[in-house]
């Protein structure tokens, strides 16, 4: 009888296109982030964050590349804002 071991290898699967998509867990989007663990879940319940994906009965993950998009909007939108607000001179 083959043993029901399971792998504790980073999540990953195949998407829509050849790249395969990486789950973070919680640990890993704080760290990408800056962002600490409630902070998170506030903007998620907002929408205005990636939403997580139920990966276990009590484990969730968010998708790599979706985290990764949300920090390039944040950091685009910082620029955009820095070079609209004038600078005041004393």
């Amino acid at each position: 009888m083959a043993s029901m071991r399971h792998e504790t290898t980073p999540a990953t699967a195949l998407g829509s296109g050849t790249q395969p998509q990486r789950l973070l867990r919680l640990r890993d989007v704080c760290h990408a982030t800056g962002l600490c663990r409630s902070m998170i879940y506030k903007l998620e319940a907002e929408d205005r964050f990636p939403q997580r994906v139920k990966i276990g009965s009590r484990a969730v993950g968010w998708v790599e590349g979706e985290v990764a998009d949300w920090v390039a909007g944040r950091i685009a939108s910082s620029r955009t804002e820095h070079r609209k607000s004038p600078i005041s001179s004393r």
